[in-house]
């Protein structure tokens, strides 16, 4: 097994960042430039979601050409992608144009997760790939988080966003290719002599509770992001507080990413998970009780985020233990798929409670659903992870 150095794992997780970065910036950039070209929400919202669309779109095809042509060349191919489409935006501004370009991201920026997340798992010793999985979803997570800032550069030139975000992914294609390239094991794909679906279904019997968290995360963040605030404007909530809980989620986030990571490398990933599930739906839950007292909606959003905020690096180290390394790169396909559904899902389901029900709608769909995924996990018994002597060190 090739050795992950530290300076190569720096280097994946600071690309991760630039991607996390760019995604960040594009979500309420080309959300506002749209409202202010007259666009619907309802087609402002399917625009959004172009990305997730191209990530589904791209999953069936990415196991094959990373396993002839390695980690890098995909890596490379995906920031390509990312880029060109970000120097695009401003060429011509068209509701349809810019969904091809958010859609070609969403293809660009699966190659590029999809094979830095089999690279870092593959790699790992199993003692330290807890902490290296949470450093990864941290360096995603702050990019993300910083992202939106940059939605004030708008106000001098509509274009400046979107060449700065650019410019930091051709940086990126620079850096990378002085890493060396490295192919996924196929020892166990030759002996098994397994074919796709073959590897698919084995995938889905050994770890298809791992892709729960995958889901989850992917059905939490889209929804907190689309139907939380709608769901906070009827019911008082102000818009000024809005802007704050939010961010507050995703700080709680990234302050306990890496504790959580380690915790989980000490005690187990199904039971770190399981008190994350708990934790996550005991404080939406509690946001019922919060009536108009601001800051324990805070507090409760800083909770939520402490716990639920890993539930994509957890699931994706959980599912790492789970399966031998020949599997990764389909395993790590089921969970991009897994997370762009939960993706599509939770605006679809919030904004569906929101108009069936009156108070507590956005809060009984994302707690109903961690107690489906706290329930599932709990009652799933199998525990099996591969045993490999992994010596290498990052």
């Amino acid at each position: 097994m090739a050795v992950l150095t530290r300076s190569k794992f720096s280097i994946l997780v600071s690309i991760v960042f630039i991607s996390g970065f760019s995604q960040g910036m594009l979500l309420p950039l080309i959300a506002i430039l749209l409202e202010e070209a007259g666009t619907s929400s309802t087609l402002n919202g399917l625009n959004a979601i172009a990305l997730y669309i191209g990530i589904v779109l791209a999953s069936p095809f990415i196991e094959k050409p990373m396993r002839r042509f390695g980690y890098k060349k995909i890596i490379l191919s995906g920031l390509v992608l990312v880029t060109v489409s970000l120097f695009l935006f401003p060429w011509w501004k068209a509701f349809w144009f810019w969904f091809a370009l958010r859609l070609v991201i969403g293809v660009g920026d699966h190659m590029l997760h999809f094979s830095t997340q089999v690279w870092v798992t593959s790699n790992s010793p199993a003692q330290k790939r807890g902490r290296n999985i949470a450093l990864y979803g941290i360096a995603f997570g702050a990019g993300f988080g910083i992202g939106p800032l940059m939605t004030r550069l708008a106000s001098v030139s509509e274009a400046l966003p979107f060449l700065i975000s650019g410019a930091f992914c051709l940086i990126s294609f620079f850096i990378m290719t002085f890493i060396q390239n490295e192919f996924p094991s196929s020892e166990g794909v030759k002996e098994a002599g397994m074919n796709t679906l073959g590897r698919y279904r084995e995938v889905m019997r050994a770890a298809w509770v791992a892709l729960l968290p995958a889901f989850g995360y992917g059905f939490l963040e889209a929804s907190l992001n689309g139907s939380f605030p709608v769901y906070a404007l009827r019911h008082g909530i102000p818009v000024n507080w809005v802007s704050v809980l939010l961010p507050s989620f995703v700080v709680g986030s990234l302050v306990f990413q890496l504790p959580l990571g380690l915790w989980s490398d000490r005690f187990g990933r199904r039971k770190v998970l399981l008190v994350c599930l708990f934790v996550g739906f005991l404080a939406f839950t509690g946001t019922l009780l919060a009536g108009s007292h601001m800051w324990i909606y805070l507090l409760l959003f800083f909770i939520a985020g402490m716990f639920v905020g890993s539930l994509f690096s957890l699931g994706i180290t959980y599912m790492s233990d789970l399966l031998p390394l020949h599997l990764l790169p389909v395993g790590n396909i089921l969970a991009g798929i897994a997370f762009s559904s939960g993706s599509m899902t939770g605006p679809l389901v919030g904004g569906w409670f929101i108009e069936a029900f009156q108070s507590g709608a956005f809060v009984y769909a994302i707690s109903g659903m961690l107690l489906v995924l706290l329930l599932v996990t709990y009652f799933h018994k199998g525990t099996g992870e591969r045993n490999e002597s992994q010596k290498n060190v990052v």
